[in-house]
Order: structure tokens, then C-alpha cells, then sequence
């Protein structure tokens, strides 16, 4: 298998061949995630430990699901309740982990770059479950192997990426994957939530949803990150709905057989139209989760390998 990273801290550094190396891994333990009996040893008898500096339900919850699923011991570090806010260094908190001789480290912190810094520090495997606004590589990762389980393909499609792109680790790591695998990407969105330097990202910029929805294979929503938000992005969440919600109406633009995504969680009324995301023939949101757990234990699996590569050479 073509995966010879340490870390997996995002997209960016990937080559398309190791996208797919990940994807098809990740394949196999859906398999097993569909099995009656879902456990594996590939990383039996190693420690994760899993960092969320933000809250977070689905991907903390879908690492340590893959994590025990595989057979390793999983630790959640109560990061708010933590010595960070008794004034307690990031670094200070990575050299204390890394004495414990963790394996993996789960990490998700709301300032772009910190995971980086963290993986610089330790001895053992980092993985970015996001930080800032910077990347979110596993959440990219199980939307890719979503749309292919659904589309057949992960190539030469056309994908519609709506909302609040500017405040979106997702968006960023997707614009980014989808790109590698020369895909066309249209990004959607009012003004105020794209990016600066927009036009340097090679994708083609919409602020009507009905055009930019024009015949695309794939519509993948995003939540408006209100958290990240300093000012008035929108004049208010009734018209942000009526002109930039996914409904019925709008989607009737996309290609017939369009999939809906959304990464979760969902503004039901706000970003998206609460039947269309419950809608079995359109919405494949409940496969993004489950795709998530798969793509996790996949990506563990490849770097427990990979460390133990780098110990047996030592």
C-alpha cells in the first residue's frame, strides 16, 4: 500500500495514489464495521488518546469507535476540565503526553496550525480531527469515500460545495481532495462567507445557488460556523434559508441523480430543508457517518503500520 506518513495532519501533502490507499482500506472495514463481529487487531496492544480542545460529538465519538474497534486502549483527555486552563503551555501538555508513551493522538484544537505544532513534539502518530480553519483531513476523507460508494467514481465529477465556505476547515480539505482528484468544484455562497484570495483556490465562485447548482453530480452543504464569526455575515438566518438553503426547488437544478452531503451538524431550516436531508434517495448524510468510523480505523491502521516500519529500522 502506497501511505508512508508519520502524521496524518492534512489533505495537502497527500498524493492522489495515497488517497485511494486510504479510501480502499477503509473499504475493508466497512465490511467489518457491517459484520456481526467488528473487531480487528490492528492496534491491539497500542494507546490512543484522544485530545478535543473543542466540543465535538460525531468525531470524537467515530475516533474512539475505530480506535476500540481495532483493538486499541482509548483515553479521552477532558481538555476544557485540563491544566491548559491553569495556564499550561500546549507544549507543556504535549512533553507531558509524550512521557506516557502514547501511539496515537487524536487531536482537535480551534486554532489553525496548533496540531502541527503538537506532532512536532511528540514521539508518536498525530492526526488532525481539525483545527481551525485551517484542515480536517478525515472529514474530507469520508465525504471522498462516500461520494464514490455512491457515484462509482472519484473523478472528473462535478461538485457544489454551498454555505459558509470562508469559516470551513471541511470545505478547505475537500477543495483541496476533490482538486487532487480533478474534479470541477463550484463554491457557493454569499459574499461575506468566501474566503480572501478566492480566486487562487481553482474553483469556479457562485453567489446564485440556482446557477451554481446547474447540472452538479454532488451538493454537499455547510453549516454556518457562527462560533467563528465576529461580525454580520448575513442579514438573518430567514434569508440566508430562502436564498442559500438547500431545498426541493433549488436542488431540482442539480443533475437528477445528485446526492445531497452535509458534514454535520445540520441547521435544520437554515442550511438545509429537514425532509430533503431525511430523504433516503437524495441524502447520503447517515453514510458520511458511517463512512467516518471505516476511514478513521483505516487511517489509524496505516500509521500504527508505519510506526512500527520506524521502530523495527531503529
Amino acid at each position: 500500500m502506497t501511505f508512508t506518513h508519520r502524521h496524518l495532519l492534512g489533505i495537502e501533502h497527500l498524493r492522489a495514489e495515497e488517497i485511494v490507499t486510504i479510501l480502499d482500506l477503509a473499504e475493508e472495514y466497512v465490511t467489518l464495521n457491517r459484520a456481526a463481529e467488528k473487531h480487528g487487531e490492528a492496534l491491539a496492544g497500542l494507546t490512543q488518546i484522544n485530545m478535543f480542545f473543542e466540543n465535538s460529538t460525531r468525531t470524537q465519538a467515530s475516533f474512539e469507535l475505530a480506535g476500540k474497534r481495532l483493538g486499541a486502549d482509548v483515553m479521552n483527555m477532558a481538555m476544557q476540565a485540563s491544566s491548559i486552563t491553569k495556564g499550561e503551555t500546549l507544549i507543556d501538555t504535549a512533553m507531558t503526553l509524550n512521557a506516557m508513551h502514547p501511539d496515537l493522538l487524536v487531536v482537535r484544537h480551534p486554532h489553525s496550525g496548533a496540531v502541527d505544532l503538537l506532532a512536532q513534539k511528540v514521539n508518536c502518530a498525530v492526526l488532525n480531527a481539525g483545527d481551525g480553519r485551517h484542515e480536517h483531513p478525515t472529514q474530507a476523507l469520508l465525504d471522498a469515500l462516500t461520494i464514490r460508494r455512491a457515484k462509482g467514481r472519484l473523478h472528473r465529477l462535478n461538485v457544489a460545495i454551498c454555505g459558509d465556505i470562508a469559516h470551513s476547515r471541511v470545505a478547505r480539505s475537500n477543495i483541496i481532495l476533490l482538486g487532487k482528484m480533478e474534479n470541477r468544484i463550484r463554491l457557493i455562497g454569499p459574499p461575506t462567507l468566501m474566503p480572501a484570495g478566492i480566486a487562487e483556490f481553482g474553483c469556479e465562485v457562485y453567489d446564485d445557488m440556482e446557477q451554481g447548482l446547474q447540472d452538479v453530480d454532488v451538493v454537499m452543504m455547510l453549516r454556518l460556523q457562527r462560533e467563528r464569526m465576529d461580525g454580520g455575515f448575513i442579514p438573518s438566518e430567514r434569508e440566508y434559508y430562502h436564498r442559500y438553503g438547500l431545498d426541493a426547488e433549488k436542488l431540482a437544478h442539480a443533475k437528477p441523480d445528485a446526492i445531497v452531503m452535509h458534514p454535520g451538524p445540520m441547521n435544520r431550516g437554515v442550511e438545509i430543508d429537514g425532509t430533503l436531508a431525511d430523504d433516503i434517495n437524495r441524502s447520503v448524510i447517515q453514510d458520511q457517518v458511517e463512512m467516518g468510523v471505516a476511514v478513521r480505523m483505516a487511517s489509524m491502521d496505516l500509521l500504527a503500520r508505519n510506526q512500527r516500519a520506524l521502530r523495527g529500522a531503529a
